[in-house]
């Protein structure tokens, strides 16, 4: 129809709830805990490079692709950032993580040097680091007790 806008607050209630009904899609801290969670595993740890016995992700391999893969795997990074705020969690931490994407950025976009950064400077284990405080610290029911 011609003109027709949807309601946005009732899409975003239909959306909430739709969303409750699927494992990590909610708003709620255990569902962000979940997504940034598997995001950073994504990123940093998702296969073993043969030989070296290192655990590695997208952001290491991506990132062999001149400039493109690293403002890719930085947008991954900002996203994870962005789900930080939506906990609402402090200005300070928030700039701490947009400082470990943007160093990640910076250095991995040089050549040779970078790619080598990569595997050692992992910005979204650390950005995970400082959101897994602040839920424990806030949001006690989302800690997930590891075996």
């Amino acid at each position: 129809m011609p003109g027709f806008r949807p309601d946005s607050e009732a899409f975003a209630t239909r959306f909430d709830r739709m969303a409750g009904q699927m494992p990590g899609l909610g708003r709620d801290p255990q569902s962000i805990r979940q997504r940034v969670e598997m995001m950073e595993l994504v990123l940093e740890r998702a296969f073993v490079l043969p030989g070296l016995n290192r655990r590695v992700g997208l952001d290491a391999v991506v990132g062999l692709i001149p400039i493109l893969g690293d403002l890719i795997t930085a947008a991954m990074g900002a996203w994870i950032v962005w789900e930080a705020r939506n906990l609402g969690m402090s200005r300070w931490q928030i700039a701490r993580m947009s400082a470990n994407v943007g160093i990640d950025t910076l250095i991995g976009a040089v050549p040779l040097v970078g790619d080598i950064f990569d595997l050692a400077f992992r910005s979204n284990s650390r950005n995970l680091k400082i959101i897994r405080k602040h839920l424990d610290r806030h949001h006690p029911r989302t800690r997930i007790i590891d075996m």
